[in-house]
């Protein structure tokens, strides 16, 4: 491969460099630097950071504008939930979980809190979800999206926080420049 496939291969693997390009936030000298290390461009250790830069702005070049779309939804709080683990055949866990992911089931016993965002959501709402609240330091216990609805599991104290950080998630969701989500 060339060093700009490679270079775009990197980004592409890193998505805040994809989205710092397509912002146009990109400092492309330090990130040719960093990529140069972290992704090892240039294979021996001496990689031509100019050319990496060059390809950077190149692909910058290629990409749709940065651009996000609020997403109509409801968004609610659930106290005394837990996270189980346990086979979906046990007694034991609720017959009507919250979410369910192989053995682990979000039940309506524990001390978390579950938020649960209903309406237009997927997976892209979901990992900006996930993102923001990662960002703001709150720890998620479990997440998944199906249909129409995203359950986020976070410590009791974190709640009232994690569902005004959902919801401001969900009023800008990034979408792929022509009116779709890509997270």
């Amino acid at each position: 491969m060339s060093l700009a496939a490679d270079t775009r291969e990197a980004a592409r693997a890193r998505p805040f460099v994809l989205d710092a390009l397509r912002a146009g936030a990109l400092n492309h000298s330090a990130a040719a630097e960093w990529l140069a290390e972290e992704a090892d461009l240039g294979g021996d250790g001496d990689a031509d950071t100019d050319a990496i830069a060059t390809a950077l702005r190149r692909f910058r070049e290629e990409l749709p504008a940065y651009a996000t779309a609020e997403r109509a939804a409801s968004v609610s709080m659930r106290s005394g939930v837990g996270v189980v683990e346990g086979p979906e055949d046990d007694d034991s866990v609720d017959a009507d979980p919250l979410l369910r992911v192989g053995g682990a089931a979000v039940v309506s016993e524990g001390r978390d809190t579950a938020i649960l965002a209903t309406g237009d959501v997927d997976a892209a709402a979901l990992a900006v979800v996930l993102r923001r609240l990662d960002a703001v330091g709150v720890a998620v216990a479990a997440a998944g999206v199906a249909g129409d609805a995203i359950v986020v599991v976070v410590g009791r104290r974190d709640g009232a926080t994690a569902v005004r950080v959902v919801e401001a998630a969900l009023a800008a969701v990034p979408t792929d420049g022509a009116g779709g989500a890509d997270g």
